[in-house]
C-alpha cells in the first residue's frame, strides 16, 4: 500500500500566525518550498527575482520570530518582498504579480495590513520605522518596527538621516541591514555567527550596560579610555563602529541564510532592552536558483522565464530602446568632445550609461542611490567647464529636486538632465511612473525642457543638449522600445524653442493637434480619423515644453477652429503654458477653442502601457472625440461649428 504523500508545509502557511505555530526544525523545508514556489510565479508574471530569493530564509526568521503584523515590517526596497508577500496571505495571488489588477511589485499599503509602508523608492524605512516606533512610545502602546534595508539602499544619505535621529526609539526599533553585494561585509562563518549571538544575548547586553554604569563613577580619562578600548574590539571583530557612532548597537554580520544563526540572533534582538539595533546579515541574490546566482546582475528584473534553463522570454528584433539609443549617442558624441561626461544614481542599464561607461569609462560616474549627490555633482562639473549628462529615471529626479532649483537652475549652470522613463512605465506602476517632470521643470526659470516624439528625435535632442551651454536643458523619453523610424547617422542641432509641423500647414484646416512627446504617433492616427470625417488636421511636433514656439501657436491658433494640445504628463505641462500663452496674448477673446489632454489627476496602477494610456484617455479614438465635442457634431457628424 503506497504511502499517501506529505503536505507541503507551505500549503499549511498562510499567514505569519501559521508560521509561529511550526515546529524551529521545520523552518528550513518552508524556505526551501518558499524559494520555488517564488521562482515558478516570477516565471510566469516577469518582476524583481534576484533580491527576493536572497531573502527566503530572512523573511521566515523575521515573521517566525516578530509578532507580525502588530510588529511592523517594512521592506526597503519593497522588491525584495515577494516572499513576504506569499507567507502573508497573498499566495493565492502571487501569478497576478506586476499584472493588471494584480498585485503590485512594491510593498503597498492599500494591498495587506501586513505592508505597512510602502518601499519603492529606497532608502525610507528606517525614516518611516523611527516614525512607528516613535508613535507606539509615545503612546504607551507595544509593537516594534523592524526595517530590512538593502539591495543598495545604505547608499543613500537619508539611510543616514534616520540613523543619526533614531537612537530616542530605544529598543522598539530593528534595522536589519541585507548586505546582498559583499560591500562592506566581511567573511562569514560559525565565528561571526557565535560572536552575534553572543553579542546579541540578554547576558552580554545586560553585563555591558552594568559596565558602562560603573565606568561612568570612575574618573572622565579611564572611563573614555574603556569606551574606547570596548569600541576598538568590537569594531576590530564586528565592523560595527560606524553604525555604533550613528547610536545603534551593532550585531552581525551573520549568515542570512542559516537559520540556525538568525531566529537565536533576532530572538535576543527582539528580547533585548538594548537599542536601536543594527543587525547585519550578509545573504547572496539570486540565492538557490543557478540561473540567478551566476548572472552579472543576479537576475535583478526579469522579464517571463523557463524555469528549467533560466531563459526569458524576451521578444527579439524590433526597434531599439531609448536607453539604449541615448547611450550609443551619447558614447558616439563624446568620441569628439572629452567634456562629455554621464551621471547615474545607481541604474547605469537601465539609463544607457553603462553603454557609454563602456567607451568612456573614465567620464562615466554611477554615485548610487544619491540622486541628490548626484545632480549637485553634476553641478560642480558643469561650473567647472564639463559638459555632464545627469541620467536618472524621472521618478527618480523628484528626489533631486531642491538640487535641480539651487544647485543648477538659480545658478544657471549647464547640466543635462537625460529623463528616462517618462510618462507611464506599465507593471512598475505609479510609483515609477514619469508624470510630472514637465511640470516641475518647465516652471524653472533658465530651464530648456524638451521631449522626444520618438528614438531619431532622442538622437537630436541629445546632441542638441551637448551643445547647449547657456543653462540647464532637460530632454525626455519614455521606456521601452522605439517607434521603428530610421536612425539618423548625423545629428542636428535643434533650434532652441521650435516645433515643426509633421502634417498639413501651419495655416488652415479645421483642427490643429500640438504633441508633445511620443503620443504623436496617436496624434497623427487621430488625423486621418479626422480626415476620413471630412475635418482636416495640422499635427505639430511642440519638441519643447520651454521655451514655446509661440510664433506656431499664434499661426495655429489664428488658422485653425479647434487647437488640441497632448502629453504623457500631469496637469501644468505643455497644455498649462498654451493656455497661459493664450490668454496672455488675448487669443482666447476670439472665440479660440483650446483643450488639453494630459494623464488624469490620480496615481494610476501597473497594467499593460498601452492598457494604461487608455485608461488616461491619451490615444488616438480620445483625440478625435475631443475634437469632435470642441466642433460640436451631431450624431451624424455633420459639423455644427460654434459661431
Amino acid at each position: 500500500m503506497s504511502q499517501a504523500p506529505e503536505t507541503p508545509l507551505l500549503d499549511t502557511v498562510d499567514t505569519p500566525g501559521d508560521l509561529r505555530r511550526l515546529d524551529k526544525s521545520q523552518l528550513r523545508q518552508l524556505s526551501d518550498e518558499l524559494r520555488t514556489e517564488m521562482i515558478d510565479a516570477v516565471g510566469s508574471t516577469g518582476g524583481h527575482l534576484g533580491s527576493g530569493l536572497g531573502v527566503v530564509e530572512l523573511t521566515v526568521a523575521i515573521h517566525y520570530v516578530f509578532a507580525t503584523p502588530e510588529d511592523k515590517l517594512i521592506w526597503d526596497v519593497g522588491h525584495q518582498a515577494y516572499p513576504h508577500k506569499i507567507l502573508t496571505g497573498r499566495r493565492d495571488r502571487i501569478r497576478t504579480l506586476r499584472q493588471g489588477g494584480g498585485l503590485s511589485g512594491f510593498t503597498k499599503r492599500a494591498e495587506s495590513e501586513y505592508d505597512p509602508f510602502g518601499a519603492a523608492h529606497s532608502s525610507t524605512s528606517i525614516s518611516a520605522g523611527l516614525g512607528f516606533a516613535i508613535a507606539n512610545k509615545l503612546n504607551d502602546r507595544p509593537g516594534k518596527a523592524i526595517a530590512v534595508i538593502g539591495d543598495g539602499a545604505m547608499s543613500a544619505g537619508m539611510a543616514y538621516e534616520a540613523m543619526n535621529n533614531a537612537e530616542q526609539a530605544g529598543n522598539r526599533l530593528v534595522v536589519i541591514l541585507n548586505d546582498n553585494d559583499m560591500s562592506i561585509a566581511p567573511p562569514v562563518g560559525g565565528l561571526s555567527a557565535y560572536l552575534a549571538r553572543m553579542v546579541s544575548s540578554s547576558e552580554y547586553l545586560g553585563l555591558r550596560s552594568l559596565a558602562s554604569r560603573f565606568a561612568r563613577k570612575l574618573s572622565r580619562r579611564v572611563h573614555s579610555s574603556l569606551e574606547k578600548a570596548e569600541e576598538y574590539t568590537r569594531g576590530m571583530v564586528t565592523g560595527g563602529t560606524l553604525f555604533e557612532e550613528l547610536g545603534f548597537y551593532y550585531v552581525g554580520p551573520i549568515d542570512g541564510h542559516n537559520l540556525d544563526h538568525l531566529v537565536p540572533v533576532l530572538e535576543n534582538v527582539r528580547d533585548s532592552e538594548q537599542g536601536p539595533v543594527l543587525v547585519h546579515v550578509v545573504t547572496k541574490k539570486g540565492k538557490g536558483y543557478a540561473p540567478a546566482e551566476n548572472s552579472a546582475d543576479k537576475y535583478h528584473g526579469v522579464a517571463r522565464f523557463d524555469v528549467i534553463t533560466g531563459k526569458q522570454k524576451k521578444s527579439s528584433g524590433g526597434p531599439p530602446n531609448y536607453q539604449n539609443v541615448f547611450g550609443e549617442t551619447l558614447a558616439r558624441l563624446a568620441e569628439s568632445d572629452k567634456r562629455i561626461c554621464a551621471i547615474t544614481a545607481a541604474m547605469p542599464s537601465g539609463t544607457g550609461v553603462d553603454k557609454f561607461a563602456k567607451a568612456h569609462p573614465d567620464r562615466a560616474f554611477d554615485v548610487g542611490i544619491a540622486e541628490q549627490h548626484g545632480v549637485t555633482f553634476a553641478a560642480g562639473l558643469a561650473a567647472q567647464g564639463m559638459r555632464p549628462f545627469a541620467a536618472i529615471y524621472s521618478t527618480f529626479l523628484q528626489r533631486a529636486y531642491d538640487q535641480v532649483v539651487h544647485d543648477v537652475a538659480i545658478q544657471n549652470l549647464p547640466v543635462r538632465f537625460a529623463i528616462d522613463r517618462a510618462g507611464l512605465v506599465g507593471a512598475d506602476g505609479a510609483t515609477h511612473a514619469g508624470s510630472f517632470d514637465v511640470t516641475y521643470l518647465a516652471t524653472l526659470p533658465n530651464f530648456v525642457v524638451m521631449a522626444a516624439a520618438d528614438e531619431a528625435e532622442l538622437v537630436h535632442m541629445t546632441y542638441t543638449a551637448a551643445e547647449h551651454d547657456d543653462g540647464p536643458i532637460a530632454f525626455r523619453y519614455p521606456r521601452g522600445a522605439g517607434v521603428g523610424v530610421p536612425l539618423p547617422e548625423t545629428p542636428e542641432k535643434l533650434a532652441i524653442g521650435k516645433g515643426r509641423i509633421v502634417r498639413g500647414k501651419a495655416s488652415g484646416g479645421k483642427v490643429a493637434i500640438l504633441s508633445l512627446g511620443t503620443r504623436l504617433h496617436e496624434a497623427l492616427k487621430a488625423a486621418d480619423q479626422l480626415e476620413a470625417k471630412g475635418l482636416p488636421a495640422t499635427v505639430a511636433d511642440m519638441r519643447f515644453a520651454k521655451p514655446l514656439d509661440t510664433a506656431l501657436i499664434e499661426q495655429l491658433t489664428a488658422s485653425h477652429d479647434v487647437v488640441v494640445t497632448i502629453e504623457e504628463g500631469a496637469i501644468g505641462g505643455l497644455g498649462a503654458h498654451v493656455l497661459t500663452y493664450a490668454s496672455d496674448q488675448g487669443l482666447l477673446d476670439a472665440g479660440l477653442k483650446i483643450r488639453t489632454m494630459r494623464l488624469p489627476d490620480l496615481f494610476q496602477d501597473h497594467d499593460a502601457p498601452e492598457k494604461q494610456y487608455d485608461e488616461a484617455g491619451l490615444n488616438a479614438p480620445h483625440i478625435v472625440e475631443t475634437v469632435l465635442k470642441a466642433l460640436r457634431h451631431n450624431s451624424a457628424g455633420v459639423e455644427e461649428a460654434r459661431a
